[in-house]
């Protein structure tokens, strides 16, 4: 049975429609199937970091982010009805020449999953919804998918972005260790209130009465504001919207009247867990299939997105460039230690160990120690081969905008020619890090060959 589709996204979420685009951009013809009527209906995953900023950048979506969230508020700690002081959620930081964008930017995961789809569906690509994938069959060619309804689809490649409960990665049998995070349980829900200021993210701590602790913030670019509120281990959490008014009013100075609608609610448990692996022959996970958490630090949806960011240039040159299908391979090698790291980072921000900073940025990852990987200068400046390429300007040329797009772009840098850098001869790759640094060209050529770089775009 020949392919129908080179790549099969399963689930339209966050990381399923950027594989879609980047796929799409690239001239692969993939379709991204989703079991459910539409996207996802609620705020969740709402913060977008500064990295993702970035990638978002390079796929044509930032406008419309920036246009559609807002910066985070303040917290504001009360207690008995009274304001007891404001508290920053982050520490702060300025925007840089090589780091425009420093802070994370408020959008709910909604608006944020409509962009994308706009984006996918503007660059050519599609959503088939309501198609239940229920098994998939490899062989050496392909991938036979089969759904509840409908015909059977062949696939050159699966990738499953279908949730924490992914049925594709049941499907293949692929275990996912971790521990909890949390005993309690915590209510996530999407509320219309009047009586709270849009100024402040709210935050109700523990009466000492058995309840847990209750934040409300407003969500840029929307009437609503999130709940996110915590329960004694064992209870069962009703998502009603009387059960959410009482809620509401015994933790709060608010009456159960002020909540006027709920939109969108979810309970769910805190656990850390990690996929084994993040391959089965032609299939590959991406995303909450490959990686569950706590959502303190507002990592899960940003570490997704930059799951799918990784494999899909790299699906683009195996599947359009004929470079070796081994290439594949790079992507858990790479993508799993960074899973991996933001599980442990979740945790320790959920238990106050760590401040909302630096490190959730997530500026700072990279892939030194990649395969892919290959620093060949005898003195290496600050940043090497398998960092991400900071912006800067050489040339009058903006360093970010000559990255945006699916190409691969050659970097010669003098002394001073590019701020960050330092000396030398640097190829980025399409996702935006340093894959090869040499103090000359000499083992370029190669490089390029064995990586489908060869008409990488040349700066200056």
């Amino acid at each position: 049975m020949a392919a129908q589709v080179d790549v099969l996204v399963v689930g339209a979420g966050p990381s399923g429609l950027t594989l879609g685009i980047d796929l799409a951009r690239r001239g692969v013809d993939a379709l991204v199937v989703e079991r459910a009527d539409g996207l996802f209906p609620g705020s969740r995953g709402k913060g977008i970091q500064p990295r993702t900023m970035e990638v978002f950048d390079d796929l044509g979506v930032l406008d419309a982010i920036r246009a559609a969230g807002g910066a985070y508020p303040a917290g504001m700690i009360w207690q008995d009805g009274r304001r007891m002081g404001e508290r920053r959620m982050f520490d702060p930081a300025e925007p840089t020449e090589d780091s425009p964008f420093t802070e994370p930017w408020m959008v709910p995961q909604w608006r944020t999953q409509e962009i994308l789809l706009a984006r996918l569906e503007e660059l050519g690509g599609r959503v088939a919804f309501r198609r239940e994938v229920v098994g998939l069959v490899q062989d050496e060619d392909g991938v036979t998918v089969r759904f509840a309804r409908g015909a059977d689809l062949r696939a050159g490649y699966v990738v499953a972005a279908d949730g924490g409960r992914s049925a594709v990665r049941r499907a293949l049998g692929i275990g996912m260790t971790g521990e909890t995070v949390d005993p309690s349980t915590m209510l996530v829900a999407d509320l219309r209130i009047t009586g709270l200021d849009r100024d402040n993210w709210h935050v109700f701590p523990p009466t000492g009465q058995g309840d847990g602790f209750m934040a409300i913030c407003p969500l840029a670019g929307t009437e609503d504001f999130q709940l996110a509120a915590q329960y004694p281990e064992g209870t069962a959490v009703d998502l009603s919207l009387d059960a959410i008014r009482k809620l509401v009013a015994a933790r709060s100075h608010l009456t159960p009247e002020d909540v006027t609608d709920v939109r969108w609610a979810s309970d769910f448990r805190l656990r850390a867990a990690l996929a084994d692996r993040f391959r089965e022959g032609r299939v590959f996970l991406v995303g909450d299939s490959a990686h569950v958490h706590s959502p303190a630090g507002g990592q899960g949806l940003n570490t997704s997105v930059q799951d799918a960011y990784n494999l899909g240039w790299k699906l683009g040159v195996v599947l359009r460039n004929g470079v070796p299908a081994s290439l594949l391979d790079t992507y858990e090698q790479e993508r799993r230690p960074i899973a991996a790291d933001m599980l442990g980072l979740s945790t320790s921000v959920h238990r106050g160990e760590t401040r909302r900073g630096e490190a959730t940025r997530q500026l700072g990852l990279g892939y030194r120690t990649s395969s892919l990987t290959e620093e060949t200068r005898q003195t290496p400046g600050p940043v090497r081969a398998g960092d991400r390429a900071p912006d800067g300007t050489v040339d009058g040329v903006r360093l970010f905008d000559a990255f945006r797009g699916p190409h691969w772009t050659l970097l010669t840098a003098g002394t001073d020619a590019a701020q960050g850098y330092g000396a030398g001869v640097f190829l980025i790759r399409p996702d935006g890090y340093v894959g090869w640094a040499g103090d000359t060209t000499e083992g370029l050529a190669e490089y390029a060959g064995r990586v489908g770089a060869e008409g990488a775009h040349r700066i200056p």
